[in-house]
């Protein structure tokens, strides 16, 4: 039984990430234009993480530094990230959102909002809570494995 929950598990994880990468495309495209989907992602780390090194969000989401330095380029050229000297290591830079940055983001993300709320109108308050808890213990444990792995 047990293998066949972790077969259940990896078709709707499946489903779902091709599915949140379809959203994060439409979602993108909101912020800006131009923007890459995978870039959405880096703007809610910046956001939520200001004065966040590049290193540091490289070793967050698993890529490697030149993958983020090209990002991170395309993100400048957008308006949408600024960075900073680093005052604690002169070759270093600190990244945040530009107001435009953080303007358009805020738009796209309250846009998503709407979506999620039309689609689980049928969902509990409690079911919200429960589900998003149980997604932020697997996000947890997946890191853990990752960590473990090396």
């Amino acid at each position: 039984m047990v293998d066949e929950q972790f077969r259940q598990l990896e078709r709707e994880m499946g489903l779902l990430l091709r599915r949140a990468q379809a959203s994060s495309a439409t979602i993108s495209k909101l912020v800006h234009p131009d923007l890459e989907p995978a870039a959405y992602a880096l703007l809610a780390m910046i956001l939520a993480t200001p004065g966040v090194r590049a290193s540091d969000l490289a070793a967050n989401i698993g890529v490697g530094r030149g993958t983020m330095s090209r990002q991170l380029a395309r993100l400048g050229e957008l308006g949408l990230v600024s960075r900073r000297p680093d005052p604690d290591d002169y070759r270093g830079q600190l990244l945040d959102l530009t107001d435009e940055g953080r303007q358009r983001f805020e738009t796209a993300q309250a846009a998503r909002r709407v979506f999620f709320r039309t689609a689980l109108a049928g969902w509990t308050d409690d079911d919200i809570g429960s589900f998003a808890a149980q997604i932020a213990r697997l996000n947890a444990d997946l890191a853990a494995a990752r960590e473990a792995k090396g």
